[in-house]
């Protein structure tokens, strides 16, 4: 898997397609992440069938992930699911398959087709569950590796808790748990267990998002003094810098971008290394800072 990928969260249909298109023809990039949800599979998927049908670059040197929503959870989804993923993404199978969320909400909340994102709230404002088991889940996205519509599973925004009770069961272990990391919300405790169990971990937002942290009165990642001062030192980007902190901790990393000079920026960080006393100084950046968070948009205290 290339320590560094494409990430497609909020790449709008209309520009999705052409940033895979430039990462994987003229970025060097071998790693696209995708995911149901973020509704843009079946323009990438029309990228996929156009670049893996010349010669340039073949399918089996490119390392794709896409994810289980939470509206296809149960046993009799599971499978489908993933098949409507393989259709839209013209693929015959996929590198890596993530359970997205280990919430269950009922399947007739399908993914809908026109932008937006179906869901239901009680009279409380609690986002209405279903009552399936993250086993009975893992069990059917274990058989997608039997069948060999996926090589490898896992998970993504999975805490401790819960990856201790799925090693309980799982014959066929997580590979990989995709969580939200960035200077403001290392997460570090969490890399160690994932790394010690064998569980890789992707940094997702690794980044950050500007827009969140302007409301929460900081500066962004990006323009901290810090990243600054460590950017200049290496003549590198500040992005540069972010990416290779990712890297160095041991974790797979995706930045997104639809822009051509950044998607060939974020890339760019393999001709120079931080020093260990530059890690020590990012890390005290750490503010604890989660920005996905679901009890934001359905008053689950998911990571409480």
């Amino acid at each position: 898997m290339p320590i560094v990928g494409l990430g497609t969260w909020k790449s709008a249909p209309d520009k999705a397609g052409q940033a895979v298109e430039y990462a994987l023809t003229e970025g060097g990039y071998r790693h696209i992440d995708c995911a149901a949800i973020y509704q843009n599979e079946k323009e990438i998927g029309q990228v996929f069938k156009k670049v893996f049908s010349g010669n340039t670059v073949k399918r089996e040197d490119v390392f794709i992930t896409s994810k289980l929503w939470n509206s296809a959870h149960g046993k009799n989804d599971v499978r489908k699911a993933c098949e409507k993923t393989l259709s839209d993404l013209n693929l015959e199978y996929l590198d890596l398959y993530l359970m997205h969320w280990g919430i269950a909400t009922p399947s007739h909340w399908a993914i809908p087709t026109n932008g937006g994102q179906e869901a239901e709230y009680d009279e409380h404002g609690v986002l209405v569950m279903e009552k399936i088991s993250i086993r009975e889940t893992w069990e059917a996205m274990e058989e997608l590796v039997r069948t060999g519509l996926v090589k490898a599973i896992g998970v993504a925004n999975f805490t401790a808790p819960m990856l201790i009770d799925i090693l309980t069961y799982a014959t066929i272990p997580p590979a990989m748990n995709q969580i939200e990391i960035h200077p403001y919300f290392q997460q570090t405790r969490l890399i160690e267990f994932c790394q010690n169990k064998k569980i890789a971990v992707t940094a997702y937002s690794p980044l950050g998002s500007p827009g969140n942290f302007v409301a929460k009165g900081l500066p962004a990642v990006l323009e901290g003094e810090v990243i600054n001062k460590i950017a200049q030192t290496h003549q590198k980007t500040n992005a540069n810098i972010l990416v290779r902190w990712a890297m160095q901790r041991g974790t797979v990393v995706i930045p997104k971008s639809i822009t051509p000079e950044r998607i060939k920026e974020n890339i760019d960080v393999f001709d120079f290394e931080l020093s260990e006393s530059e890690m020590n100084e990012i890390a005290t950046l750490d503010r604890k800072l989660r920005f996905l968070d679901p009890y934001v948009w359905g008053k689950i205290p998911y990571f409480d």
